[in-house]
């Protein structure tokens, strides 16, 4: 396929398209408004559809009722949409629909939106956090995936400088393995007594088909998050073989940080970089494996302090981990603040590592 420029936006619409989604209802709000511009005008040369939703409790309710017929379906916002959609999530999770979620979000990142939830009842949500535009297309793709293979939401964690950066970029189809059957999916036609398929709490039917009532359903509810918690938590690690300092960071201040780094290792100094790729599950027991040596591990996110709380319990000693992130805010509200400057990362990673022995 040949190589295009392309905005994030653009990118991961035609990645969530080539993965065979064919529903996608959004609502336009900075800087998740290109993603549904350009779905409504990719989605019907496709075969799907796209629906300006009124609000984002209308937007993710659409998607959800699309996804229960066995379309792949997705919605999308930022995070004050997020915020809005957290019922529907849970519910989405509870009642084992897979629908993807693209959070565009503004600043401090949405870490704790998309790890911890709002919504009620024993449930994660898979979190997927690209750092450039090359691992949105996988990730666009991989959403899907997932979401299908385990009947859950799955969140695509980027940004505005995710959303509105260009690059140029092959958007290719990506094969991760063959998929159970949904043999659960509405079709509005299969029925009789005993015989009808129903998206409901406790995953039962009718009649005959009682299902595994409450205490079962909520069991194998929790089971299932914590096989996937088992299995799929992804990550990368830059330089971190013999690292003395680990930089610890997600998402596009990843790319910054990787950048960093590297130009450090160039002059000698022997810093490494860990990248959670997945937010949840988050992939603990490999950086507590890849920072057992390390004197110090420093932390770079936007925010006062989110995903910190994840390193803290995943690293051995506690003492070594500390904060070089904090709010970077502008007057645009879009995570355009001082901190993503390559310069001010370097010198606060040096700085750091000044003021211990």
């Amino acid at each position: 396929m040949a190589l295009k420029l392309l905005d994030g936006s653009e990118a991961i619409v035609e990645a969530a398209i080539l993965a065979g989604a064919r529903m996608y209802a959004g609502y336009p709000m900075s800087p998740a408004t290109e993603l549904v511009e350009n779905m409504a005008r990719k989605m019907p040369e496709s075969g799907g559809v796209c629906i300006n939703a009124a609000t984002e409790i209308e937007g993710i309710n659409i998607a959800m009722g699309a996804a229960a017929t066995g379309f792949r379906a997705a919605t999308g916002s930022c995070g004050q949409g997020l915020a809005l959609m957290q019922e529907a999530i849970a519910e989405a999770a509870l009642n084992e629909t897979p629908i993807v979620i693209f959070n565009m979000a503004r600043n401090q990142q949405d870490y704790f939106q998309a790890t911890r939830g709002g919504g009620w009842g024993d449930y994660r949500t898979i979190t997927l956090s690209p750092k450039d535009i090359y691992e949105a297309v996988e990730h666009a793709q991989l959403a899907f995936h997932l979401a299908d293979k385990y009947r859950v939401p799955v969140i695509f964690l980027g940004d505005n400088l995710l959303a509105r950066t260009q690059m140029g970029v092959e958007v290719e189809k990506i094969d991760f393995g063959p998929l159970p059957e949904k043999d659960w999916q509405l079709d509005g036609t299969s029925g009789g007594t005993g015989n009808s398929r129903q998206i409901w709490t406790f995953g039962g039917g009718k009649a005959n088909n009682p299902g595994p009532g409450p205490d079962g359903h909520w069991r194998r509810i929790a089971e299932k998050f914590d096989m996937i918690a088992g299995c799929e938590a992804r990550h990368e690690e830059v330089f971190m073989d013999d690292a003395e300092v680990a930089v610890i960071a997600f998402g596009t201040g990843g790319r910054f940080v990787e950048y960093v780094v590297r130009e450090l290792r160039q002059e000698g100094v022997k810093v490494g970089m860990f990248r959670p790729i997945t937010l949840w599950p988050f992939p603990g027991e490999a950086l507590e494996q890849a920072t057992e040596d390390c004197r110090q591990v420093l932390v770079f996110e936007l925010n006062a302090g989110q995903m910190i709380d994840d390193v803290r319990l995943n690293v051995a000693d506690r003492k070594k981990v500390s904060a070089i992130g904090g709010v970077s805010f502008d007057e645009s509200g879009l995570n355009l603040g001082p901190l993503m400057d390559a310069r001010v990362i370097r010198e606060r990673i040096l700085t750091a590592m000044e003021g211990v022995a």
